[in-house]
């Protein structure tokens, strides 16, 4: 009995050794469960690469593009109105104006973003220099002067149920073009159009009598598909037609059969008429265009005992960009620059601020 109190009282002595040395050893194989991946991988002087931060939740496929410069909105210009007003307007808004009375608000919006850059430009051109027409402002809404404009309230009578969806349309081909102007040599080109062409664009000096590097005939890819009206008749009477043809060629000789009054038509570069002989004197197409109120130089006639008759081709001058042409090759993919440079040969389309003093416009 001795023997074993004297077991059970050495045993209590060493009890704590032993739980300590077990407590130890439970430590050293948890830190070498700690360490031993970090050694099998490689050094101690690598560390783990650090998540890549979180991004935003975007779609791929949606590009974020930060706003331009509103420099539009710091140029304003002074438009004489055609009851005498001249009204001061930001260039973003006039040129709302602009493109709704110039182009169908229905055409592509590249379309659309074309006819703004080539109003702005024609716009900043007429800007630097004064017009005899009209000293107290810089552009005018005479067609036959400057461009055409339109108030926003006319405007959406016209679209009517269509108002709204046109209103932005033409907005955002405005802002989206903000400062972007065709230029030639770092400057503003004379970035005219007209409605559509005969296949092709017809050289300036064909028309005006001055050659212009960049305004020379390039074909246009518009057809009778894309444009009302693309092709139209004139019919004048023979006694109507010598009356206004005489009245401004006196010299040309109208005697006999109408049939015997022309001779065969000389043709353009872009294949309407050049000019023609009646009756002894040489008519430029130009000019027949004007006197019977044709829609384009692209024609061809016919004379008999019934009159004259004149079968058209397109619409307008025919000399920069065409604009159904801008609207067909937007809905080929054409970008609207792309489109101004297919119209307008060898130039840049740029931001341009004009050196002119801002101000403030309410």
């Amino acid at each position: 009995m001795e023997k074993l109190n004297q077991d059970k009282r050495k045993l209590a002595k060493e009890s704590p050794n032993s739980t300590r040395l077990v407590a130890a050893a439970g430590l050293f194989l948890l830190a070498g469960l700690f360490l031993l991946p970090l050694l099998l991988m490689g050094g101690g002087d690598e560390r783990p690469a650090k998540s890549p931060a979180p991004t935003a939740g975007l779609p791929l496929d949606r590009v974020v593009v930060s706003p331009l410069p509103e420099t539009d909105r710091k140029t304003t210009v002074r438009v004489a109105l055609g009851d005498g007003e001249v009204l001061s307007l930001p260039l973003d808004k006039y040129l709302w104006r602009v493109v709704a009375a110039e182009m169908p608000a229905s055409f592509e919006l590249e379309a659309l973003k074309a006819q703004t850059v080539a109003a702005r430009t024609y716009t900043l051109a007429k800007m630097e220099r004064v017009s005899a027409s009209h000293p107290d402002a810089d552009v005018c809404s005479d067609i036959t002067c400057c461009q055409a404009y339109i108030d926003p309230e006319a405007a959406a009578g016209n679209w009517g149920d269509r108002a709204e969806e046109y209103t932005a349309k033409i907005a955002a081909a405005v802002a989206e073009t903000d400062g972007m102007t065709a230029l030639y040599e770092n400057a503003p080109i004379q970035a005219v159009f007209f409605s559509s062409a005969a296949g092709r664009t017809v050289d300036a000096v064909e028309v005006w009598g001055n050659s212009v590097p960049y305004l020379s005939g390039v074909d246009s890819p518009e057809g009778e598909e894309d444009v009302p009206n693309y092709h139209s008749e004139v019919h004048v009477s023979a006694e109507e037609f010598k009356r206004i043809l005489l009245g401004q060629y006196p010299g040309a000789d109208l005697s006999g059969e109408p049939s015997g009054w022309f001779s065969a038509p000389v043709a353009n570069s872009a294949g309407g008429v050049a000019y023609v002989e009646i009756g002894g004197v040489e008519v430029r197409g130009g000019s027949l265009r004007t006197l019977f109120g044709l829609r384009s130089t692209n024609f061809t006639l016919s004379a008999g005992e019934e009159g004259i008759t004149f079968s058209v081709t397109g619409y307008g001058h025919g000399v920069g960009m065409s604009q159904y042409g801008a609207n067909t090759l937007a809905k080929q993919g054409k970008s609207y620059d792309e489109i101004l440079k297919w119209y307008y040969t060898g130039i840049e389309v740029a931001a341009y601020a004009p050196e002119v003093p801002a101000e403030s416009v309410n």
